[in-house]
C-alpha cells in the first residue's frame, strides 16, 4: 500500500507496539528430518506467548530472494525494499551518527587478511577487536586524496564506515569485496560516466591503505562494499503517526532505524540485558519500540548451529521483561533467515509471531518454523507486518463507507 493511504488511515491511540527482531531468525535442520535451530531451542516463554498469538511466515522481498539486513528491516518497517534500495554504506554511516550530506558517497568497510599473493584469507580479519580497529582507522585517516574529503569512522570489531565527499561524484559503483576467500579483492568500477571519478579516488585510497596496513596482519587490507548516497524516506511519524524508538547495538541497524525517522536510544553496554534495560528506561516515552538482537545472525553466518540455539534460548529468558510492561502489540520475527547449515543469509520465509488482545490465537504450543507454516497468517510479505500491528493497536481507521 502507498504511504498516502496510511497517512490518511492512521489514527492516534494510547497503545504501545513492540517489535523484537532476532536477526537471521529462520533456520534449517542439520540433516533431513531434523530440527531447525529455533525448533531445537528450549523456549518456554516464546512457546507460551505463541499459544496466545497468531503465527505466520514473512518474505522480505519475495519468493526465492535472499536479502541483506538493510532490505529485510525496511520491509518489516513497511517500506518496499525493491523500490527503496539503500546501500549498506549509508546505513553504516548513519549507525555511527555520521551526518551524511548530499555530496557524500558512503560504503561499509571491513579490515581483512590477504596472503603474500594478495589473495583473501579472511574477509573479517579474525573479527578484529574494536580497540585494534580504532587504531587502524586512525592510520587510514592519514590518507589524503586531492579534491576529496575522506571520513573513516570505526563501527565495531573489523567494520568501519567509509565516506567520500566531493561535488558531482556518483555512487553507481561495484564493490571491492568479492564475498569469498581464495581470490583477490576487486577493483572498484563505475557503472556510468558520472561515477568514474569516484571509482578512481576510491581505488587510489585502497592502494594507499594496502601499503599502510602491510605490516598489520591480520588486518593488512580493506574491503569496501555497498556504495550509496543518502536517500530520502518518509518517516514513521509522517506515515504512521508513531513516536518510534529503536534499541540496537550494531551500527547498521541503528542506521536503518534512523533512516526511518526513529529515535535511536542510547544503550549503556552491548548485551541483550543492556538493551532491555534501555527498553524499560524509556518505555513511557514512546509508543513504538524496535529492539534488535544480532547474535542469532552471527552464529548462523558462522555455521554455529548450537551457538544459534543458545542465542535463541538467551533471548527467550528476556521476554518476560517485555511482557511485564504490558505492551498492546508484540511482534517477534526476523529480517531474514540465516541457517547455520548454509553459513549465510537465505531466501527461506521467516517465522513471525503477532500477539495482541484482539488476535485470534492459532492454538500452537510452540514458536518455530513448522508451527508458523501452519499459522493463520500464512506466508505474507514482510511489508504487511506494520499494517497488522497498527490494526491490532487500534491505530487504523475504517476504510470506506
Amino acid at each position: 500500500m502507498c504511504d498516502s493511504f496510511f497517512r490518511n488511515q492512521t489514527v492516534p491511540a494510547q497503545t504501545k507496539i513492540a517489535m523484537l527482531i532476532l536477526d537471521g531468525l529462520g533456520g534449517l535442520p542439520l540433516e533431513t528430518g531434523g530440527k531447525t535451530e529455533l525448533e531445537t531451542a528450549h523456549t518456554p516463554n516464546l512457546d507460551a506467548l505463541a499459544a496466545r498469538s497468531t503465527l505466520g511466515l514473512t518474505q522480505p522481498a519475495g519468493p526465492g530472494i535472499t536479502v541483506g539486513s538493510g532490505p529485510g528491516h525496511l520491509a518489516l518497517f513497511g517500506y518496499d525494499p525493491i523500490e527503496n534500495e539503500i546501500g549498506r554504506g549509508v546505513l553504516e554511516a548513519l549507525g555511527v551518527d555520521f551526518e551524511i550530506g548530499a555530496d557524500d558517497v558512503a560504503a561499509r568497510g571491513n579490515f581483512c587478511t590477504i596472503d603474500d599473493q594478495g589473495l583473501l584469507i579472511d574477509r573479517r580479519a579474525g573479527r578484529l577487536p574494536t580497540e585494534e580497529s580504532i587504531k587502524l582507522v586512525n592510520l587510514l585517516r592519514t590518507i589524503q586524496i586531492d579534491g576529496v574529503d575522506l571520513f573513516i569512522e570505526p563501527v565495531k570489531e573489523h567494520r568501519f564506515a567509509f565516506i567520500l565527499r566531493a561535488r558531482d561524484f556518483g555512487a553507481d559503483l561495484t564493490d571491492s569485496d568479492p564475498l569469498s576467500t581464495g581470490v583477490a579483492p576487486l577493483r572498484v568500477k563505475a557503472h556510468n560516466a558520472g561515477s568514474e571519478k569516484t571509482a578512481a579516488a576510491i581505488n587510489e585510497f585502497i592502494d594507499r591503505a594496502r601499503l599502510l596496513l602491510a605490516e598489520h596482519s591480520p588486518a593488512n587490507m580493506i574491503l569496501l562494499r555497498g556504495f550509496a548516497k543518502f536517500p530520502t524516506l518518509p518517516t514513521f511519524r509522517e506515515i504512521y503517526h508513531l513516536n518510534a524508538a529503536a534499541i540496537a547495538v550494531n551500527g547498521m541497524y541503528r542506521g536503518v532505524a534512523r533512516l526511518a525517522g526513529m529515535k535511536v536510544l542510547p544503550v549503556d553496554g552491548t548485551t541483550l540485558a543492556d538493551e532491555f534495560d534501555t527498553l524499560e528506561k524509556y518505555w513511557q516515552s514512546y509508543d513504538f519500540f524496535y529492539l534488535h538482537y544480532k547474535k542469532t545472525d552471527t552464529c548462523g553466518e558462522s555455521g554455529d548451529f548450537s551457538g544459534k540455539v543458545k542465542a535463541i534460548e538467551e533471548f527467550d529468558t528476556f521476554l518476560p521483561r517485555l511482557l511485564s510492561l504490558r505492551p498492546d502489540v508484540v511482534i517477534v520475527g526476523g529480517d531474514h533467515s540465516s541457517p547455520a547449515v548454509l553459513r549465510s543469509h537465505s531466501w527461506h520465509p521467516v517465522p513471525l509471531l503477532l500477539f495482541a488482545a484482539t488476535c485470534r490465537p492459532d492454538g500452537s504450543t510452540e514458536f518455530c518454523e513448522r508451527a508458523c507454516a501452519r499459522g493463520s497468517l500464512g506466508v505474507i510479505p514482510a511489508t504487511q507486518v506494520m499494517p497488522l500491528a497498527l490494526a491490532h493497536a487500534g491505530r487504523l481507521s475504517k476504510y470506506g463507507a
